[in-house]
C-alpha cells in the first residue's frame, strides 16, 4: 500500500457557485509536502502545506484536513466515463494504491511515510462544485449511487509525505462503520444512521446532525 501522488490545489474561479474560487483542481506535487494540524472550521485551513479550502462553510478544518481517493476507484470511473482521470482530478489530496479507502473504518489510523499519522473521519459528500468540475449534470446522482466516496482524514501526527511513501494501517477500531456505510447512511439510506453512532471518531458535527434527524 502506498501513495501514488500527493496533490495540491490550484485556485481557480468557481463558476458553479455564485462567487468565489475553488481548489478542486489538484495536481501532483513534485516533492515532499508538509502535513500539519489545521485550524478550526471556517478558516479554510487544511492539512497540506500549499493547499486550502475555499468553500469554508463545508470544507477544511481538523475533521476534513486531508482527502484520500483510491487509484483503483478512479480507474473504475475512468472505464465507466470513457475518459482519462488523472491523479487529483476528484480533488483528492492523496491518490492511493492498494488501500481499501471506502472499506476503511471511521477512526482507523494510517501511517503515511515515516512520521505522519492520519485518522479516517468521514466520507466525502458530493457538491455542486464537484458536479460542475466533472462536467456532468448527473454526476451527484451517479457518485451517490456508486457509494465510493473516498475518505476525509484528520492529522494525528505531523511530518512530511511524498509520492511513493508507504501507507500502513496501524489501528482499526472495534466497530463496523466503514466510510462506505457512513456515506450510504448520510446520503441515501437514513435507516442506517443509528449504526453510525457506534463510531466514536465520527465528527461531533455529524453526530449532532444524526441525532437531530433521528429525533425528527
Amino acid at each position: 500500500m502506498k501513495l501514488l501522488s500527493v496533490n495540491i490545489g490550484t485556485p481557480r474561479p468557481n463558476p458553479w457557485r455564485e462567487a468565489g474560487t475553488t481548489g478542486i483542481d489538484k495536481r501532483p506535487a513534485a516533492g515532499p509536502v508538509a502535513v500539519a494540524v489545521p485550524g478550526s472550521e471556517g478558516t479554510g485551513e487544511v492539512g497540506l502545506a500549499g493547499d486550502r479550502a475555499h468553500d469554508v462553510k463545508h470544507h477544511g478544518g481538523a475533521d476534513q484536513a486531508v482527502y484520500a481517493y483510491a487509484r483503483e476507484d478512479l480507474d473504475a470511473w475512468q472505464a465507466e466515463l470513457g475518459r482519462p482521470l488523472a491523479n487529483g482530478v476528484f480533488g483528492e489530496n492523496l491518490t492511493t494504491e492498494g488501500v481499501d479507502v471506502n472499506g476503511a473504518l471511521i477512526g482507523e489510523r494510517w501511517r503515511v511515510g515515516p512520521d505522519v499519522i492520519l485518522e479516517v473521519s468521514r466520507p466525502r459528500i458530493p457538491c455542486s462544485t464537484f458536479q460542475g468540475w466533472m462536467g456532468r449534470e448527473d454526476w451527484i446522482k451517479r457518485f451517490t449511487a456508486a457509494a465510493q466516496p473516498g475518505a476525509y482524514l484528520r492529522v494525528i501526527a505531523t511530518g512530511t509525505i511524498r509520492a511513493a511513501d508507504p501507507v500502513d494501517i496501524v489501528y482499526r477500531p472495534d466497530h463496523e462503520v466503514t466510510v462506505a456505510l457512513a456515506f450510504r447512511a448520510m446520503t441515501r439510506e437514513p435507516e442506517l444512521l443509528p449504526r453510525l453512532l457506534a463510531a466514536d471518531a465520527l465528527p461531533e458535527r455529524d453526530r449532532q446532525r444524526i441525532a437531530k434527524r433521528l429525533a425528527a
